[in-house]
């Protein structure tokens, strides 16, 4: 089975601060993450200030920031100043940078810097940004969080058109980290992407609750996964509360090994580990009492008992037994031999 790629998504969790963005990818290198992911982008070209506080209210996850909206997303940018280190770091201690690129510029400034793009739930509809990405020849990271069938089956179609690898990600965009989340996640929707869109890659963009969902899609076929990761989720910010944590990213890719490892082939066969117990807990044909040879075998002579030898006779011919003379003579609790019945 394809070994399952993990993607930290540190998004706003460096705060700020380039050596906590560089701490984060090692903590995330440290606790099994394949890649770190922030997210490039320049708020005065995607946040309208004056859009969000003319809503008149906070919708959803944002209703409980204490800064307006345009000023949270500002405090999140990753300054172009910094990709450059980030990369070299990155590469330093062997993990992948990505990103998500928020405007068409960012997917310039990154191509020197990224093998993949990813593209966020709500820009799945931004067909100009879905081209210029796709331009690139690069792989694509594709998540379709509050999107219909039809808004998804676009995205591809464009993506498509410009014979990029594309990974396509099933998402719930609700950010609370609520419990009531599990009930909005549909795993299943793989099974629908792998049989619309064959060729692509499933994964997982999630932001529910430990990592149940993540074993799920595992098991459904998804062979990438996406998750917010911080160092303490009790920092202040928008994304920290519902991140995983070294301790938790951890055991979350223990678990998802250990799943791959179960999951195995589609080929059912007796495994090497098992060939044992067919003696041990199949039945073979045994005398309930002693009989001489060529007693005539009646069926009161005979039980099927555990344990069943390699050579036994096999039990579902017993009636061929049935008034035939014993070929020799038996104890009681002799089983029949394939050897005895000629």
């Amino acid at each position: 089975m394809t070994k399952t790629y993990f993607i930290a998504d540190i998004a706003a969790n460096h705060d700020g601060d380039l050596q906590r963005a560089k701490l984060l990818c090692l903590l995330a290198k440290n606790s099994g993450a394949d890649a770190v992911k922030f997210q490039h982008h320049d708020c005065d070209k995607y946040v309208s200030d004056y859009g969000f506080k003319n809503l008149g209210e906070k919708f959803s996850h944002q209703s409980s920031w204490d800064k307006s909206v345009y000023e949270v997303y500002k405090d999140a940018e990753v300054p172009t100043s910094w990709t450059s280190d980030l990369k070299h770091y990155c590469d330093t201690i062997g993990i992948d940078l990505l990103s998500t690129p928020y405007d068409l510029d960012m997917v310039d400034h990154l191509d020197a810097y990224v093998d993949c793009y990813k593209i966020g739930s709500g820009d799945i509809t931004f067909d100009p940004l879905l081209r210029k990405v796709a331009q690139t020849g690069k792989k694509v990271m594709l998540s379709t969080g509050a999107a219909t069938l039809e808004e998804v089956t676009r995205a591809i179609e464009i993506l498509k058109s410009y014979e990029v690898p594309i990974v396509l990600m099933q998402c719930n965009t609700n950010y609370t980290g609520s419990d009531e989340n599990f009930d909005h996640i549909h795993l299943n929707v793989l099974h629908t992407y792998k049989e619309m869109f064959p060729g692509v890659t499933l994964g997982l963009s999630d932001h529910t609750p430990g990592n149940v969902t993540v074993l799920g899609a595992i098991s459904l076929g998804a062979t990438v996964v996406e998750k917010h990761f911080t160092d303490n989720n009790s920092r202040v910010g928008p994304d920290h509360s519902f991140s995983m944590t070294p301790e938790t990213w951890k055991k979350m890719v223990e678990d998802a090994r250990v799943l791959e490892r179960s999951l195995g082939h589609s080929n059912k066969r007796v495994e090497d580990n098992e060939k044992e117990t067919i003696i041990l807990q199949r039945r073979a044909l045994r005398f309930t009492r002693d009989v001489i040879e060529n007693h005539v075998i009646r069926a009161e002579d005979l039980q099927f008992q555990r344990p069943c030898p390699e050579d036994a006779f096999n039990i579902n011919n017993y009636e061929l037994l049935i008034g035939k003379p014993a070929p020799r003579s038996f104890l009681k609790g002799d089983y029949v031999k394939q050897d005895d019945i000629l």
